[in-house]
């Protein structure tokens, strides 16, 4: 994957909720002013994975609706700090951490934006 977006109806909302779980900062994208566009910064991120901000374009998904769209996971240092977080600052509960052999301990949330995205911390060795 070279790139992705994160469609958001508030987008400073969705900054301070990503920038707190992942750790990512943000840059205006020239150009992108009409649609409140910015590039993330951050550790795992660059060269060949670029992500970006935008004012989502339609209504936002009713949350526990189906996901529309793809589900991006990231590796924290842990998954259980990263689901609290997420649940302290906005986010519900999409799937609680969860260890799985071989792979790590991963979780779901809902960022209050109608996006779920996950979080891993992998597993020993891999």
């Amino acid at each position: 994957m070279a790139h992705f977006e994160i469609h958001l109806a508030d987008v400073a909302a969705g900054k301070a909720f990503y920038g707190g779980l992942y750790g990512w900062t943000f840059d205006a994208m020239p150009g992108g002013e009409e649609i409140d566009y910015h590039l993330a910064s951050g550790a795992g991120l660059g060269g060949d994975l670029t992500i970006g901000l935008m004012k989502r374009m339609n209504d936002t998904p009713a949350k526990g609706s189906a996901i529309r769209g793809g589900t991006m996971t990231f590796d924290v240092a842990d998954c259980d700090k990263s689901y609290a977080w997420a649940l302290e600052n906005g986010g519900a509960e999409a799937l609680p951490p969860t260890d799985f052999p071989g792979v790590g301990r991963c979780a779901y949330v809902e960022d209050g934006q109608g996006n779920v995205v996950g979080m891993i911390s992998p597993a020993k060795g891999t």
